[in-house]
């Protein structure tokens, strides 16, 4: 694994929490050789992907990548700009992969259509033994104790990509629940002052603050995905979410979830859905399944060609 923790690094802008590194060209050709890898795989199109683009392009080595984030509607969100500009950048980048892996079929559909070729697919797996239906954290004892119910969940980066506020200006019975931290973490804390804010957590904290609740409400319209859909589902917590790519792909045509452009109205219908459904249809995504998606869309070297280069 080669990670920003290896460079220098600088902050991203607006997300500094998250590290890019600093000219990591040489240094990242240098690890690549002394590994001597079988296939390479880029996660991300950050400072450290179009490093080791570079590298591989250079050398003529296959490499796939994959698709996570929807960049292009980030940084228009967050700067204005024009999507064709981002998409013509993004597409440059995983053009030149072998296989360009996605989550769902609604991402492939929306790449496909942007230009983007060599597409497969790689979905995704949640921990079912971790996130699990857990009756005592609806309790005295449980992380939402004395809140009045039903107890509408977010779980996630509290950043101005996910939407958030489209949940919290919900009108909805009961209480609202942001899990999570980021750049706007502050601001909607200020201006939704009935709503219970945790902060990020993690492992089993995590785990019973999404059993305790009664509904996942996911207002994000740019994610590819959702792994905590997933996380939401395995602990029997059924979905409201918009009919847009990520959920439209987890949820489908499953009784586990509603979909609709009126949030709110999503929201209330979820109320009834049978939670050992959410459970059933999360336990259909194994990781096992994932990795193996994973291993088949790789690109392998020929024979030899560490002993080549070398020479």
């Amino acid at each position: 694994m080669v990670t920003p923790d290896r460079f220098r690094t600088m902050a991203c802008p607006t997300y500094p929490e998250i590290r890019l590194a600093l000219r990591p060209g040489r240094r990242m050709a240098a690890m690549i050789e002394a590994a001597q890898p079988c296939a390479i795989h880029i996660a991300t199109e950050g400072p450290l992907g179009w490093a080791a683009r570079r590298y591989c392009v250079h050398h003529d080595l296959p490499f796939t990548t994959a698709y996570h984030t929807r960049f292009p509607e980030y940084i228009q969100a967050r700067f204005r700009v024009p999507l064709p500009l981002s998409y013509a950048v993004m597409r440059r980048f995983h053009n030149a992969s072998s296989r360009v892996m996605v989550a769902t079929q609604g991402i492939e559909t929306e790449l496909a259509r942007r230009g983007f070729t060599n597409i497969g697919r790689w979905s995704r797996g949640v921990d079912t033994t971790l996130f699990r239906p857990r009756p005592e954290a609806k309790g005295d004892d449980g992380p939402f104790a004395g809140l009045a119910r039903p107890i509408f969940l977010y779980v996630g980066r509290v950043a101005v990509e996910k939407n958030v506020e489209a949940f919290l200006a919900l009108t909805l019975p009961g209480s609202k629940a942001v899990v999570g931290d980021g750049p706007q973490f502050d601001e909607m804390r200020r201006r939704h002052p009935g709503a219970v804010f945790t902060g990020a957590r993690f492992g089993e904290d995590l785990a019973r603050h999404y059993a305790a609740a009664d509904v996942f409400v996911f207002p994000s319209r740019t994610d590819t995905f959702g792994l905590v859909l997933l996380e939401a589902l395995a602990s029997g917590l059924p979905v409201a979410a918009f009919p847009v790519a990520g959920p439209a792909d987890v949820i489908g045509a499953s009784p586990v979830g509603r979909l609709d452009h009126d949030l709110g109205a999503a929201a209330l219908a979820a109320l009834d859905i049978d939670p050992a459904a959410c459970r059933a249809h999360a336990l259909t995504y194994s990781w096992a399944a994932s990795a193996r998606q994973f291993v088949a869309n790789l690109s392998p070297f020929e024979p030899g060609i560490w002993q080549t280069a070398a020479a």
